[in-house]
């Protein structure tokens, strides 16, 4: 009667957990979207500005790259004190109000002030999303709710590069505007409907000493990835930024363990699979960002499509993970979490190996050539990736949801910074036909690479995420057996 009763209570909430999923799902695919949409549009953008330098074009990216990776932390511990609706909506606000600025800049210097602003908004969003929708749902609804939470992502990967290169082809500002109506309706409808979960503040000082050296621990690691290329991994820029970063770090650990309120406790990387969690998310990532970079250049640089054309081509992929997200959590329960992500690793390698055999410069072999790797990278994509930030985050106490939902978006984003990085200096700049297949068949076999780290890393899930017994039929007591052997 109980298990009726909480079945019956958790139906009759999911029309009301439904909108909040579709308001959070709003702001957050919004964030993702930008990710994506910004890079087909960088040659406009270089020609509307008169021809700017690749060198401060990149920090278009580069700043919003470094700037989200180091406040994500810091932000879903500002989400957790105050409360994640709080921290949403304004986070929100400040995306949507920075994007007006991005479109309306009159320079680079200008753009790159808006991204920063940009990448502000975004990680005070990420978090208090996954904190509001793990709030509002019921334990057996979680799991779930992270997965399609995090198969937003996914659509973002399969829609930003179509929508960013129709958009591009009308005006690059307009990649930006369309923010502006989606942010608004959001805002207006979450200040109504969306939960008013209280903060969870621990009594103790805000830890801003924590929260810098944090901000500026891991702001130094994601500025020597993304600028080691440009400035020379055997140069003193990128060794002097991973070292200032490793002795950030060091202090931020001694300061947290003595902190009444840190800005990350400590306890939580002794969850029981946070941290082989934590260590998979950001292993997988390398080779993700890896291979939509790779394919992206593949289609542009040596087969010669457009953005628009090349969108298109690249969206199957992607649109495996919200399209199977549900078979994905069926697999999940029967052969459990671990399992489920180390299987998406051996998939997605699949794919990658497929490219490295099948795809050929001189012949533009879009069916048997380049889908079938699409659509195992994204069968892949789809059992590993939400799978891996369901199991980092699931277990969380209430007051950590949005740091700890933080701390998985940054393993991540950090992830997938390493993999541009290291693709870059993997593939160079090749000249001539035959230089430029072995440059990328390189950098398909360090895709490959990371994807065995990833699999391995996901092994180490297996004993902390098996699969949960069957429940047995409920047997009658002894009581019930002599009141219907009574008639009563």
């Amino acid at each position: 009667m109980a298990q009726q009763t909480s079945a019956a209570a958790a139906k009759a909430t999911n029309p009301g957990f439904r909108l909040v999923f579709a308001l959070v799902a709003a702001g957050v695919a919004m964030s993702n979207l930008d990710l994506f949409v910004v890079n087909v549009a960088m040659p406009d953008i270089s020609a509307d500005f008169h021809g700017t330098a690749l060198s401060s074009l990149s920090w278009v990216l580069n700043a919003y790259a470094v700037v989200f990776a180091a406040l994500l932390v810091p932000a879903g511990s500002i989400a957790d004190r105050t409360g994640p609706r709080r921290a949403y909506l304004l986070g929100v606000g400040v995306f949507t109000a920075a994007s007006v600025l991005c479109a309306v800049a009159p320079g680079v210097w200008f753009l790159v002030g808006a991204r920063v602003v940009q990448a502000a908004g975004a990680a005070l969003l990420i978090p208090a999303s996954l904190g509001i929708l793990l709030a509002a749902a019921a334990p057996e609804q979680r799991t779930p709710a992270i997965r399609n939470w995090a198969a937003l992502s996914g659509l973002a990967a399969a829609l930003g590069p179509v929508i960013g290169g129709a958009l591009a082809q009308l005006d690059w500002r307009w990649i930006f505007l369309i923010n502006l109506p989606v942010g608004v309706v959001t805002v207006i409808f979450g200040l109504r409907a969306l939960p008013r979960t209280p903060g969870h503040a621990t009594g103790g000082p805000v830890d801003l000493l924590g929260a810098g050296l944090l901000t500026g621990g891991v702001g130094a690691v994601a500025l020597g990835l993304v600028k080691g290329q440009s400035w020379g991994w055997a140069s003193a820029g990128p060794a002097i930024c991973l070292g200032v970063a490793v002795v950030l770090l060091a202090l931020f650990a001694l300061h947290s363990g003595r902190h009444p309120s840190p800005v990350l406790p400590l306890d939580l990387l002794r969850l029981p699979s946070v941290r082989p969690a934590m260590l998979a998310n950001l292993l997988f990532a390398v080779p993700f960002a890896t291979m939509l970079l790779s394919v992206t250049l593949w289609c542009q640089d040596v087969w010669s499509w457009s953005a628009l054309t090349t969108g298109l081509a690249i969206a199957p992929g992607p649109l495996m993970v919200p399209l199977l997200s549900k078979y994905a959590g069926m697999v999940g329960r029967r052969i459990g979490l671990g399992a489920t992500a180390t299987v998406g690793c051996v998939l997605f390698g699949l794919g990658l190996a497929w490219w490295l055999v099948r795809l050929d410069p001189s012949d533009h072999d879009y069916l048997t050539g380049l889908l079938p790797g699409m659509l195992l990278t994204g069968i892949g994509v789809c059992l590993a990736m939400p799978t891996l930030v369901a199991t980092a985050v699931s277990k969380l106490p209430p007051q950590n949801f949005s740091t700890g939902s933080a701390l998985a978006t940054m393993a991540r984003q950090a992830g997938g910074v390493i993999g541009v990085a290291g693709l870059v200096a993997v593939i160079g700049e090749p000249r001539g036909t035959d230089a430029l297949v072995h440059a990328f068949d390189h950098g398909w076999v360090f895709g490959l690479a990371g994807t065995v780290a990833a699999t391995l890393s996901c092994c180490l899930l297996l004993r902390h995420t098996r699969p949960a017994p069957p429940a047995s039929p409920a047997r009658p007591t002894t009581d019930s057996v002599k009141d219907v052997s009574h008639g009563r």
